[in-house]
């Protein structure tokens, strides 16, 4: 789903950890770290179990969701219960999968952007010689990919991620709005990913006048950030969390839809605040697809 080749993965032995624990490290910080029982299967509780079962308790290392380490002996009387029960094997699997996911931009680089338009010109030589460097340089292009992927959007579409980059440098080379102009591209694929078929999509939104402040506050910092008031960011915050485990519980995907002004550095603010957040502007909602209004953030004050 990334759409490039990652760098290989390198194991080795650390005699600082102890010999059932792992840590997952990228350009040599950690990412990640668990204690893991190869003898053992992790019984996951993915939210509504129907008892208890002996184990080790821990929590899942890739979400964070209570589990324990069973005898596997105890695999089917847990999958009984509700839980999803995964080997050793998987757990860390799956773990090195998330980190992967969740610092996609930081593995992109130069040299897999060059594969991947290497890669379109077998199929579209033309749009990939009107686009590097003709229009823009690598580096424009990486830092497009980049956030992309920092957002969770997969860059495997190039084609359509190329045409679009193609058409609106011509009109503008700023960054930012290259990459608006890429989302809206993809918005049908990037609305598929978070709820799939349903027609009428659950969104969360901001108060119109909390919406206005914000964005007045961007435009009075001159597009370097939010300059909140004293208190205001931390209700935000507060909102934000709180909603996104409403809407978990509801079994709902958590969509803040935001003013296409705002959106990028609501984004970062949110992944900073409620990681499951995923903002989207107007613009990027399909003409095929309706939303429902299920929650506001804010009032009709400045608060949250």
């Amino acid at each position: 789903e990334l759409g490039f080749l990652i760098q290989s993965v390198h194991i080795r032995d650390n005699l600082d950890l102890s010999p059932n624990t792992y840590r997952i490290t990228l350009n040599g910080v950690p990412m990640g770290e668990a204690e893991i029982h190869p003898e053992r299967d992790l019984a996951i509780n993915p939210g509504k179990v129907f008892g208890e079962i002996q184990g080790i308790a821990t929590r899942d290392p890739a979400f964070g969701l209570d589990a324990v380490w069973i005898e596997t002996t105890q695999r089917d009387n847990a999958q009984a219960q509700g839980y999803t029960v995964v080997d050793s094997g998987t757990v860390v699997a799956t773990h090195l999968s998330e980190v992967i996911k969740n610092h996609a931009g930081e593995l992109l680089g130069h040299e897999e952007v060059q594969e991947l338009l290497d890669s379109l010109a077998n199929n579209y030589p033309k749009l990939v010689e009107d686009l590097v460097p003709k229009v823009l340089s690598l580096s424009q292009v990486l830092k497009v990919l980049q956030s992309l992927l920092s957002e969770g959007i997969p860059i495997k579409d190039i084609r359509t991620i190329a045409e679009t980059l193609a058409d609106q440098a011509v009109l503008s080379q700023d960054s930012a709005t290259l990459l608006a102009a890429v989302r809206v591209a993809l918005s049908r694929s990037i609305v598929q990913q978070l709820v799939g078929n349903i027609e009428e999509i659950p969104v969360i939104v901001l108060d119109a006048n909390l919406e206005q402040l914000l964005q007045q506050s961007l435009q009075t910092s001159g597009g370097e950030g939010f300059g909140f008031e004293p208190g205001l960011a931390e209700r935000l915050q507060q909102a934000l969390i709180e909603t996104s485990k409403e809407q978990e519980m509801a079994g709902q995907e958590s969509i803040l839809l935001v003013a296409a002004g705002i959106r990028p550095w609501m984004s970062r603010f949110a992944r900073h605040s409620a990681q499951n957040i995923h903002v989207l502007s107007y613009n990027e909602i399909p003409d095929n697809r309706k939303i429902k209004v299920v929650a506001t953030i804010g009032d009709a004050g400045t608060g949250a």
